[in-house]
């Protein structure tokens, strides 16, 4: 299916929302519930009513208004995600790249406790399975069993792409979201008063009266957890299907809160033990089915959650914010992808969460804190794409900020009492925006040293070097990938490999540059003959998620030219040359290396040695370019920022010394 087929609502745009859009938020009442009776100390009708209240206006405040409703404008070209929400707004401001790696660090980190909790919160419902009440229990090692077992086959399976299986997410999450409906209604018929939680004052009453109100949101919370990830996947269904989707989501959603409540209710006690209210109102003998149901639909938001991590540090990497690993396609749909690395971090992590917290209910103590966090760096740059690209009024925009960062604090200072229960997280948090941040700095020290000369004033030189027979023929095509943004410039470094280090005489000079756009998939090219037939500059422009496989696209161009009858890439060399045997092409590729002769402010030093200390684990430029290394050649060449001058040496006299 096309992008064009999103621009309008169709059932299968619907569907297909369904199943990857809400596979998280739509497992939430799985957990949500049972820690907030936990935390407000038993059940009461004020806790209740008032936490359904909550959790009402959280849906329609910060899922509905701020997601589905405003954020989904931010539509770059189709696609959605901090970092395209970013790339829309990143000219306005310099700084804005920060709060872009604060959100997306937070949201990855988010991927290795959501596919945990949500699994052990499916499977943990086999323990009001009869028959299986001894065996099921929550955070024993058989739980704990089949819960890893179910994460590591999810994590094994994504090399191989989800196309076989895809396309009955739809489906599958249909039936969920009406089964947890129906379920509710089932509970709503006995009390039908619970339709009074509803009014927004029921929830005020219960964060301003009751002794633990405010430091409930901290559970309140998990209702929404998964609105921020669905505007990172709105490239794959569209706007229109995405809000459309959202009316049946949310109906579900609150017909099963309402039901949870209602149960709650009748039961005419304070304590339930450890009793998930979700499973709690499923008749015992379609108690089965449903815990498989849940299982699957969980393992459906995993994967939502995992896939979307994938895309994340994929554009990441265009945008120059984590160093460059291998991306891998495993389908020809567009925009699936898979990222071996990322795949075992979050597996490690996983494996952690489950080891660690044993059951949903430790989990969900830690969780939150996040997502919070990427919200309102979210807002953020929201702020500045309603004010400076929507033209939007300062008089609507403030009011608007003031609500988002008004609920979204409140959330985050609830939340913020979980830091304890989940410092193996605030680690790994520190870890993925440290590393977006130093490598985002890093290349940003290493362009401003970067020196330009005018190129037009070296093409009689280059003309001369080509023609001097005294000098070996290095290649027929030489290769380079600039960084120069003006045509008329090439970097210092480039002539001076050309000239200086070891004379590099080829028939033709060939300058590559790659210009990345704010829009996500474009895919063009120039050509420019500074010097006909000598000296050539060819300049792509790519989408931030387009990756740079030079040496498919330069071939590309190649071949157009050669159609064109503007080339001709046959041999020069006369013996080869009646055979009509193409000519041969080497790319050079310029790598630098932190030289001694620098001296660093420590800031600086920080920056750069991590930023060398990265690329050891990060793909060479030739594989990363997509380039044959038999037809590309590394030079290292020192990075010399701050050269150390003041050095005090006195000269002596030789027959000082002996003597």
């Amino acid at each position: 299916m096309t992008s064009e087929h999103f621009k309008k609502i169709s059932a299968a745009g619907v569907l297909l929302s369904i199943g990857i859009i809400y596979g998280d938020i739509g497992t939430s009442p799985l957990y949500t519930f049972q820690p907030i009776i936990k935390d407000g100390g038993g059940i009461s009708k004020e806790l209740v009513m008032g936490a359904i209240s909550c959790i009402f206006w959280t849906l329609t405040l910060q899922t509905t208004f701020k997601y589905i409703i405003m954020t989904l404008q931010a539509d770059n070209h189709g696609e959605g995600g901090i970092f395209s929400l970013y790339a829309l707004v990143s000219k306005i401001d310099k700084r804005l790249y920060l709060p872009a790696i604060i959100g997306a660090g937070t949201l990855l980190a988010d991927g290795i406790i959501t596919p945990p909790i949500s699994v052990a919160s499916a499977v943990e419902g086999l323990n009001g399975v009869k028959g299986w009440e001894t065996t099921i229990v929550p955070g024993n090692n058989l739980v704990i069993g089949i819960v890893l077992g179910i994460l590591i086959a999810l994590f094994l399976f994504q090399r191989m792409g989800t196309k076989i299986v895809g396309a009955s997410f739809g489906p599958i999450m249909l039936v969920w979201f009406i089964m947890i409906a129906v379920l509710g209604i089932l509970q709503i018929v006995r009390y039908p008063q619970i339709f009074a939680a509803l009014n927004p004052v029921v929830g005020w009453n219960l964060l301003t009266q009751h002794p633990k109100g405010f430091w409930l949101l901290g559970s309140i919370f998990l209702c929404t957890t998964g609105a921020e990830a669905l505007y990172s996947d709105l490239g794959h269904c569209g706007k229109k299907n995405i809000q459309a989707s959202w009316i049946l989501v949310k109906t579900a959603l609150v017909l099963s809160y309402l039901g949870q409540g209602a149960w709650l209710l009748l039961q005419n006690k304070t304590d339930i033990g450890d009793v998930n209210p979700f499973f709690a109102i499923v008749p015992s003998n379609l108690l089965f089915p449903v815990v498989i149901i849940a299982t699957v639909a969980t393992i459906i938001a995993s994967q939502a959650l995992i896939s979307g991590s994938y895309t994340l540090i994929s554009e990441a990497i265009t945008l120059n914010f984590w160093p460059r690993v291998t991306v891998k396609y495993p389908t020809d749909i567009r925009g699936q992808i898979y990222i071996p690395s990322i795949n075992w971090i979050l597996c490690f992590g996983c494996i952690l969460v489950v080891f660690y917290f044993r059951t949903s209910e430790n989990m969900s103590a830690a969780y939150g804190f996040s997502i919070t966090i990427a919200m309102l760096m979210t807002t953020i740059l929201m702020f500045y794409f309603l004010r400076f690209k929507k033209h939007y009024s300062w008089f609507v925009v403030i009011p608007i900020l003031m609500v988002f960062a008004t609920v979204e604090s409140s959330f985050f200072i609830a939340n913020a009492a979980k830091l304890l229960h989940r410092l193996m997280f605030l680690v790994f948090e520190i870890g993925l925006i440290g590393t977006m941040y130093i490598w985002y700095r890093a290349r940003k020290i290493n362009n401003r040293f970067l020196q330009f000369v005018d190129i037009r004033e070296q093409i009689p030189q280059l003309r001369d070097l080509s023609a001097d027979n005294s000098v070996p023929m290095y290649c027929s095509n030489l290769i380079y990938l600039s960084k120069a943004n003006n045509p008329a410039q090439i970097e210092q470094k480039i002539i001076y490999s050309i000239f200086s280090h070891q004379p590099k005489r080829a028939d033709v000079y060939w300058f590559v540059h790659i210009e990345r756009t704010d829009e996500p998939f474009t895919m063009e090219y120039s050509v420019d003959e500074l010097e006909n037939g000598k000296v050539i500059r060819v300049e792509f422009r790519l989408g931030f998620r387009v990756q740079a496989k030079v040496n498919v696209l330069f071939r590309k161009v190649l071949d157009e030219m050669v159609a064109n009858k503007e080339m001709d890439i046959t041999s020069r060399y006369p013996s080869l040359k009646k055979y009509h045997r193409p000519s041969d092409f080497r790319y050079i590729i310029l790598e630098k290396f932190l030289s001694f002769e620098n001296e660093f402010s420590l800031r600086e030093s920080f920056i750069l040695h991590g930023y060398f200390a990265l690329k050891h684990f990060a793909q060479s430029d030739a594989k990363a370019f997509g380039l044959d290394s038999s037809e590309s050649l590394i030079e290292k060449i020192p990075l010399i920022i701050n050269p150390i001058t003041n050095i005090q040496m006195k000269r002596i006299d030789p027959r000082e010394r002996k003597a």
